[in-house]
């Protein structure tokens, strides 16, 4: 199953929808498997009066047949509704496809754990249910543990594989969403292994690996910071820096997110001087992508002043000034003066004013009260 790249949110985001997963108590059953378990008794039931429908016009057709066509349909339809961000819609056609494989090749085939990893990775990306992702995650988990058929095949070997990298990259997200960073550093690692075990089955064609090492670098990257392996996380950013340069170029808005997120490491090692470095490429191409009057400009330009502010350099005044005057300006042009982005970074610029005894900013032509 091919799906376009979604982006994860991190710990630092607002976390409301994930939290409400985390403080409830869970049934025996989710409301997601009993869905599944109502589908697949119906799925069951019209599959059977196909069937037989069928017998009765032609024996000679593979009772499998008419299965098999709907699990290539639903796998098919998945990627195109991706795309047109139905999301909903897409988690229920994946939902389908774990219903047909319990069909077609049985509950404990690995077949079935590959519809199942997909499902979890699916409630984690498309609906922000780690709950969900978990528990199919851990039903995949056990089918792929307990398997014990033929697998010599260099197709099957891959697709196993790959059905390891999602397993392991979604439990380890679930970890990391509920900051419990060493759990979720530990399956990352798992995935990690996978991905590269899955390169040495077939060095040519890695297209068809849904988690992308970028992916699985940047998590480890977050775990770590959660673990305070500030070194650690550092590195593992650096080598998503390189996946993304390698593949898109110098210049892809990819990196923006990365150098920003590569700059608070910094901060954070107290390096001030290479935070304000990578947030300056994070800008610069913030321009190149965006232009310099819009959202994500503006917010870049915030960062920057902050970055300079924190190195705490006397001679940095009239550049965090500059830099927060570029934002509020962008912000204002661009989502209005009432907008709550609009209105924070003015109250940071007046607090930063404050603090180093300013009463206005001695930009021309900007209002901030």
């Amino acid at each position: 199953m091919q799906a376009s790249p979604i982006r994860i949110p991190t710990v630092s985001n607002d976390n409301s929808t994930w939290d409400s997963c985390f403080h409830r108590s869970q049934p025996n059953k989710i409301p997601a498997q009993q869905e599944i378990d109502a589908m697949y008794t119906a799925e069951r039931y019209r599959e059977s009066e196909e069937d037989s429908a069928s017998e009765e016009e032609e024996e000679s057709i593979d009772s499998l047949s008419l299965p098999k066509g709907k699990l290539a349909e639903s796998q098919k339809k998945i990627a195109t509704l991706i795309k047109e961000n139905r999301n909903i819609k897409a988690n229920e056609e994946l939902i389908r496809c774990v219903i047909l494989s319990r069909i077609i090749f049985g509950e404990e085939h690995w077949k079935c754990a590959q519809a199942l990893a997909h499902l979890a990775y699916g409630y984690l990306t498309l609906r922000g249910l780690p709950a969900q992702a978990k528990k199919h995650a851990e039903s995949a988990r056990s089918i792929l543990l307990t398997w014990n058929g033929n697998m010599t095949a260099s197709k099957e070997r891959k697709e196993i594989v790959e059905t390891l990298v999602v397993l392991y990259y979604t439990l380890g997200m679930v970890s990391l969403l509920q900051n419990r960073g060493r759990e979720a550093y530990l399956n990352l690692q798992k995935a990690e292994r996978s991905i590269k075990e899955r390169r040495e089955v077939d060095k040519r064609n890695m297209c068809g690996i849904k988690v992308s090492e970028k992916d699985i670098n940047i998590a480890l990257g977050r775990a770590s910071l959660v673990t305070h392996r500030l070194t650690l996380a550092l590195a593992y950013f650096e080598k998503a820096i390189t996946n993304v340069i390698a593949t898109k170029g110098e210049k892809a808005s990819d990196l923006i997110s990365l150098y920003e997120e590569i700059s608070q490491i910094e901060q954070l090692r107290r390096n001030h001087e290479k935070a304000i470095q990578y947030l300056q490429q994070a800008y610069a191409i913030c321009v190149t992508v965006f232009t310099e009057v819009s959202p994500r400009t503006a917010e870049a330009c915030a960062l920057l002043a902050k970055a300079y502010a924190l190195s705490g350099e006397v001679q940095n005044r009239d550049v965090v000034e500059l830099y927060f005057v570029k934002s509020i300006t962008a912000y204002q042009a661009t989502l209005g003066t009432e907008d709550s982005e609009t209105l924070t970074t003015i109250e940071e610029f007046c607090k930063w004013l404050i603090l180093n005894g300013e009463k206005q900013p001695s930009a021309a032509g900007l209002r901030v009260a």
